[in-house]
């Protein structure tokens, strides 16, 4: 049968929530018995290869041991949990069960991977680079950690469907060079199709989980994020980028153009921040040159929605990112040509805004830096304003925020409707303190004193979160909220 007509055959299976599912399957307890003894050097390798594919990130829980799993993933299909990767989860499996698991998504057992461990990726790995990873990973402190993770709801939990997922999206490997590319060209491609699988986040899904292969890196969206276009248009990709600004950007988690937070700061701090300067390089080398994604057309925002935005941004934002929006490059990021602001999918600036957002400290460049959380006091209508302005100002051009969309990402912030509400559950970058709490439309200078909470001038569009009625931007009060 074609992978068309399979497509029509199994679209009423609900296979799209297959692709939800986390990485390895839960079998019974797994025995802990010492890891065999591996040379060193191989041993090493592994664990260089396992920061290069970010094992960590996913198989690691908040404040849990590291490769333990119990990471609780939510997704549109119901909570994931990923699995102990440890000697304690792992220490029966031999280098050719891994090795399956990588290459074909089979575990141990014999049962099928949920595609979340993305082995459509990891089937490009080298049978070597498969050992020495398993190599490591028996030399880990071994944990006993086995949660619950089959949590997936009827029908989802059927991994028998997910052969016919597999039949449409799993090519399998391994990694194949180009030969009419150079060593570093081959190298960086492996390291980015494969270990790296950057595609399972920047690369836009169709109906059924699977990557639309025809539109490889220009950007996809996962629960609360959207992962930013790599390609090298000039608006939303890399095209305004060097190949030293993405090495830089890879290493430090930081360059002249942006800064790496939320979940691409971890990639950084997990994974590309230790890899070789070579293995950087070739990074670059391969991202570089891949084709651009097509120019679009974006139709302006409404004048009112603008004005609305700039009295907002010159109110609360424009003290750390200028008047101009060209901020403080490798501090205050520029938002003159910033790529990540102009996706076709808001979800991240939005939760930048309404959430706040931290720098991810690396080796490199230790010191965090923070943006505070603006939902506490900007209404949806207020955040979708500013949104817009700042996606469509100084040379930028993105499609409109709407109001809806700013309340989905309010709502899956769960921000409280007082100070301590969004300070309890959003955590430290929710609200700057009780002693600066005021609703909206109240004069931010007045924030912290004795006059907090005092009117903002009627018509003025001046004061906590400006006006929601698109006022022009003549503000009168000083200082950001």
């Amino acid at each position: 049968m074609s992978r068309r007509g399979l497509t029509a055959a199994f679209a009423g299976l609900a296979l799209a929530g297959l692709v939800a599912a986390a990485a390895l399957h839960p079998g019974p307890a797994r025995s802990q018995a010492a890891p065999a003894p591996a040379e060193p050097q191989l041993v090493a390798r592994g664990a260089y290869l396992t920061a290069a594919g970010d094992c960590q990130a996913c198989h690691t829980a908040p404040g849990g041991q590291p490769f333990a799993g119990g990471l609780p993933v939510k997704t549109p299909f119901g909570t994931i949990v990923s699995a102990n990767i440890t000697p304690g989860g792992i220490g029966d499996w031999t280098p050719d069960q891994f090795y399956r698991a990588l290459h074909q998504g089979v575990d141990d057992e014999g049962k099928h991977l949920y595609p979340a461990f993305p082995y459509n990726y990891y089937t490009l790995l080298t049978r070597a680079d498969s050992d020495a990873i398993f190599a490591y990973l028996k030399t880990l402190p071994a944990s006993s950690n086995h949660p619950n993770r089959d949590q997936l709801p009827f029908p989802f939990n059927i991994r028998f469907f997910v052969r016919f997922w597999n039949m449409l999206f799993l090519k399998e490997g391994p990694f194949q060079p180009n030969p009419g590319k150079s060593a570093e060209w081959n190298r960086g491609a492996y390291l980015v199709e494969a270990l790296g699988h950057c595609q399972a986040c920047h690369t836009p899904s169709n109906f059924l989980g699977g990557p639309k292969r025809g539109q490889a890196f220009r950007g996809g969206a996962f629960p609360g994020w959207f992962a930013p276009d790599l390609t090298p248009n000039r608006r939303t990709g890399l095209g305004s980028w060097s190949r030293a600004d993405l090495i830089e950007f890879l290493k430090t988690g930081r360059n002249a153009h942006a800064q790496a937070s939320g979940e691409m700061g971890e990639v950084v701090a997990d994974s590309t921040s230790h890899l070789t300067d070579a293995d950087l390089d070739a990074i670059a080398t391969y991202v570089t040159d891949r084709p651009a994604s097509p120019a679009v057309q974006v139709k302006a925002p409404e004048p009112a929605v603008m004005r609305q935005g700039e009295a907002i941004f010159v109110d609360s934002c424009s003290a750390c990112h200028r008047m101009d929006g060209r901020g403080t490059p490798r501090f205050f990021p520029p938002l003159v040509g910033d790529a990540n602001l102009q996706q076709r999918d808001p979800t991240t600036i939005l939760r930048f805004i309404e959430g706040g957002v931290a720098t991810t400290p690396t080796p490199s460049a230790p010191t965090p830096l923070a943006m505070p959380a603006y939902g506490w006091k900007l209404t949806d209508d207020q955040v979708a304003a500013v949104a817009t302005f700042v996606r469509n100002s100084w040379g930028n051009a993105a499609p409109p925020v709407s109001v809806g969309q700013a309340a989905k990402v309010r709502k899956a912030l769960t921000f409280g409707p007082g100070p301590t509400g969004a300070a309890q559950q959003h955590g430290r970058l929710a609200h700057p303190g009780p002693e600066t709490w005021s609703t909206p439309n109240t004069m931010s200078s007045d924030n912290g004193g004795a006059n907090a909470g005092r009117a903002a001038p009627a018509g003025s569009g001046a004061g906590n979160g400006g006006s929601s009625q698109g006022h022009p931007a003549g503000v009168t009060a000083g200082g950001p909220g």
